[in-house]
């Protein structure tokens, strides 16, 4: 059933777990996260980010998005991850998205909150949730380097700024920046748990994990204690599905893209599947 990002991520905060967000670049990815959530009978966030839109145009995984969140047998938000043009935020809306993310964080504390207020008042008027981000993470959406050689400290979330933030823009949700990283991880990231507590305690709002692939279980079940309520989680899960191609295309056994496609699909569903039984606390 499709669901508003309030109301998800208030079952989230029912059950003090986070609710993980995977991103459909595909309709294999589409299928497998959904097929998971069912199978788990767990909620789920299904997103299309706008660097993806290379891919698949929003105009056409939009749609069949939206199609599979009314068809599922589990709650389903679906959201736009890290717009950062409000032309693809709008786009979004238009379409029926239930949730999107402004990401204006790369600007001044001033811009970025201006912003943000801008597509909450627009997108709460149609009836969507919104998702901003304060503070900002080393890595760019494709797991580049944006921020060299500097100290990821300096750009972590302060929970007086995130008060005042969310406090004038009305947002639904909150990402911030506590040591995690877009992409692929060399070693295991140095998480500011105390970073979580703090914002968690000044907004009382629920707060979102960035660059979720990759983290510890460990680290994972801390940051929910702390207070992270959404975990964005799809480098792994894409690569998962990478070396199933890479597996069934070295087998030769077929000369079919649908069998490589399919077995990519069952292996993207499984490891989502693993990821939500740890978001969930199962």
């Amino acid at each position: 059933m499709l669901v508003g990002l309030k109301e998800i991520l208030k079952l989230a905060q029912e059950d003090k777990c986070a609710v993980g967000m995977f991103n459909a670049t595909g309709f294999d990815s589409l299928q497998a996260v959904i097929g998971a959530a069912e199978e788990l009978n767990k909620p789920v966030i299904i997103a299309h980010a706008e660097v993806h839109n290379v891919y698949n145009d929003i105009s056409f995984v939009g749609p069949a998005m939206l199609a599979a969140a009314k068809n599922a047998k589990v709650p389903v938000c679906v959201h736009l991850d890290h717009g950062v043009t409000l032309n693809m935020v709008y786009r979004a809306l238009r379409i029926g998205f239930t949730s999107v993310m402004i990401d204006t964080s790369a600007l001044s504390f001033e811009e970025n909150l201006r912003i943000t207020k801008q597509v909450t008042e627009i997108a709460h008027a149609m009836g969507a949730g919104v998702e901003a981000e304060l503070g900002r993470l080393v890595t760019g959406e494709t797991g580049e380097t944006e921020i060299a050689d500097a100290d990821p400290t300096a750009f972590y979330t302060r929970a007086d700024e995130a008060e005042n933030f969310v406090a004038q823009t009305g947002v639904d949700a909150l990402a911030i920046a506590f040591g995690t990283s877009h992409g692929f991880y060399k070693a295991q990231p140095k998480l500011d748990f105390n970073v979580i507590k703090d914002c968690a305690k000044a907004t009382n709002l629920p707060l979102v994990m960035h660059g979720g692939s990759g983290v510890s279980e460990d680290g994972y079940r801390k940051a929910i204690a702390a207070g992270i309520r959404k975990i964005n989680y799809y480098s792994y899960m894409s690569k998962a599905g990478y070396e199933a191609a890479k597996k069934e295309i070295a087998a030769g056994k077929s000369n079919y893209l649908h069998d490589v496609e399919y077995a990519a699909m069952q292996a993207m569903k499984e490891d989502v599947k693993k990821a939500m039984r740890v978001f969930s606390g199962m």
